[in-house]
């Protein structure tokens, strides 16, 4: 029982952080292309110069980058959750619990780079400002989700299984085999 309520624990956190990677991934995606194509939304800069870019500083680019790579990982690390929902064996969870690790450390460079944007000021688009406040919810939201994965990992709520699916961890081998 006391393993169900931590799957439902788990769930609707890796729901609502795969959804906001999924929106981090468009509003990455459509910001960087604008910005590649020097395309603006500045009132002002629009009309004076239309290679001025989507507004920002100088660590938009940077942001953009580690935004979209912060959010296919992350998506990419919640579908190793799903299947460790699925499935909630510790084998799953060591997946899952890894690739949480990774995707947390690629959004809390994106969230430092949020931060700095957000310190360095200047003209930024309200897509821009959409996509700075998922990172940083993100950031948070996906500590907790590492977190949530690793109590699961210390506390002693998977049984242990071989490489077949035996009970070895205990000493007992599979009926119908032989030692030699």
């Amino acid at each position: 029982m006391a393993g169900m309520v931590r799957r439902v624990m788990v769930a609707p956190v890796l729901v609502l952080d795969l959804l906001m990677y999924i929106v981090v991934i468009g509003f990455a995606s459509w910001n960087l292309n604008h910005f590649i194509n020097g395309q603006t939304n500045h009132p002002v800069l629009s009309r004076v110069d239309p290679c001025a870019g989507i507004g920002g500083n100088g660590a938009t680019f940077y942001f953009l980058m580690f935004a979209i790579l912060a959010g296919v990982v992350g998506a990419a690390s919640k579908l190793a959750g799903i299947h460790h929902v699925r499935v909630w064996r510790g084998d799953s969870l060591a997946a899952a619990a890894a690739s949480g690790i990774i995707a947390w450390a690629v959004t809390a460079l994106a969230f430092g780079l949020a931060c700095k944007e957000i310190h360095v000021g200047g003209y930024r688009g309200w897509r821009l400002r959409v996509l700075e406040g998922f990172v940083i919810v993100l950031a948070f939201t996906q500590l907790v989700y590492v977190f949530m994965l690793h109590a699961g990992l210390f506390g002693n709520q998977f049984p242990h299984h071989g490489a077949a699916g035996g009970d070895y961890a205990h000493g007992h081998e599979p009926k119908g085999t032989a030692t030699v």
